[in-house]
């Protein structure tokens, strides 16, 4: 078996060949598991010098020595092999920026952030920096840039009220019927509600995970990760197969999260949680940030209301799916309809004729001179528009003068 030397070497030297492209493939495997993502300064230099040519110098030690200290005593290690090797067995794969299902456009955002510096290099700014991935494993069949093409990230807390995970839900549904795609990190609460609303109306999720995509984390959501695979979903990550879900992962993996879809749904987030950093993240990519409100009693609103009480931040508050699809949709095409409202008798009635309706008595029938002098009108005036009146229903001749009708009469409950 040709070492990750030679490997690497073919890369450099023939990239466009079989071995090239392979080795390429190993050598972004290589720095997923070498390196902790999220580090601008680890991206600027692979993109730079290209993936083999800097895990070439990370190996060797020629490497600056701030990208060297992201990597550390990895840099003597090679599982890279085996990670894609574990990776074949369980259904998944690594994909690329060099493959054609990479979401190159999902994810261009992120690379201008990069570029532009971000918000920061250092080590201890992964978990807010803005930075495109090295790579992804992804497990599923569905190609990942078609399924995240029209995609909607939907995040909340994990302690979630039953309000919570009723909208979350809803939305997972309704979207999914819509031709959405559900985006969410799989956790308890908010995350796994809104998979289980997308997979309850037959639809495919994507659930961007903290560890290996081998791994079902948390292990009570084994099941839910299955159904994603098996109704066409992905299960994502930048860790290899194998990864374990340590805390600082969850901050690093959401900008992932926020950056594949076209705008993050907040449903519940409490004063400080990660949600609520997925909403920053978002609009720092200058992606929509749209907040559902919650009772001003809960705990778990109070993230989300304060998102909308910052007016320079530009959140949107949303509460159902069609005005979701209308903030990030296509514009003049994805137009959420007016909310509708209960039809009544009265609707269309002109000034005069509601004057006269709500001069007629309930019980006793009145004449029209008694009407029109309580409608203040002229009796002629009253008795133009009573017969238009008994027609609709909302009026009655008693025999000797003009009432409200009586309301229909509702059927006996059946027993």
């Amino acid at each position: 078996m040709t070492g990750l030397e030679d490997d690497l070497t073919a890369a450099v030297e023939a990239p466009d060949s079989a071995d090239g492209a392979a080795g390429l493939r190993r050598a972004r495997a290589w720095l997923t598991r070498a390196a902790e993502p999220g580090s601008v300064e680890l991206w600027r230099f692979v993109a730079d010098a290209g993936p083999a040519a800097a895990v070439l110098a990370l190996r060797s030690g020629t490497a600056p020595e701030a990208v060297r200290a992201l990597v550390g005593a990895r840099a003597g290690e090679d599982t890279s092999l085996d990670d894609l090797r574990r990776a074949e067995r369980c259904g998944a794969r690594l994909v690329v920026p060099e493959d054609d299902e990479w979401p190159a456009l999902a994810l261009h955002p992120l690379t201008v952030a990069a570029h532009a510096g971000g918000d920061g290099g250092t080590q201890s700014d992964r978990t807010t920096a803005l930075v495109p991935p090295v790579a992804l494993w992804v497990r599923g069949d569905a190609c990942l840039d078609a399924a995240v093409d029209r995609s909607v990230a939907v995040v909340g807390s994990r302690a979630s009220t039953a309000y919570g995970e009723h909208v979350a839900a809803e939305l997972g549904a309704q979207l999914g019927e819509r031709g959405w795609t559900v985006v969410s990190g799989g956790a308890y609460g908010i995350d796994v509600a809104a998979h289980r609303g997308a997979l309850a109306a037959g639809a495919p999720t994507v659930a961007v995970l903290a560890c290996g995509v081998d791994r079902a984390y948390p292990a009570a959501h084994s099941a839910v990760f299955a159904r994603i695979i098996d109704a066409g979903g992905l299960l994502v990550s930048e860790w290899p197969p194998g990864a374990a879900p340590h805390r600082h992962r969850f901050l690093v993996r959401n900008r992932i999260i926020a950056g594949l879809t076209r705008g993050t749904v907040v449903v519940e987030a409490a004063a400080r949680s990660g949600a609520q950093a997925t909403a920053r993240r978002a609009r720092g990519l200058g992606k929509e940030v749209l907040v559902v409100p919650g009772p001003v009693t809960s705990a778990m609103s109070v993230g989300c209301h304060e998102l909308l009480r910052e007016p320079e931040f530009g959140a949107r508050l949303v509460s159902d799916a069609a005005q979701v699809i209308e903030a990030v949709g296509s514009l003049g095409s994805d137009l959420a309809d007016p909310p509708r409202r209960p039809a009544s008798p009265r609707d269309g009635l002109s000034d005069l004729a509601c004057r006269v309706l709500d001069a007629c008595p309930v019980r006793v029938g009145v004449g029209a001179e008694r009407l029109a002098a309580v409608a203040g009108c002229e009796p002629l005036e009253a008795m133009r528009v009573l017969p238009s009146l008994e027609v609709s229903g909302l009026v009655q001749w008693t025999g000797t003068g003009w009432r409200l009708a009586p309301p229909p009469r509702r059927e006996a409950r059946r027993r």
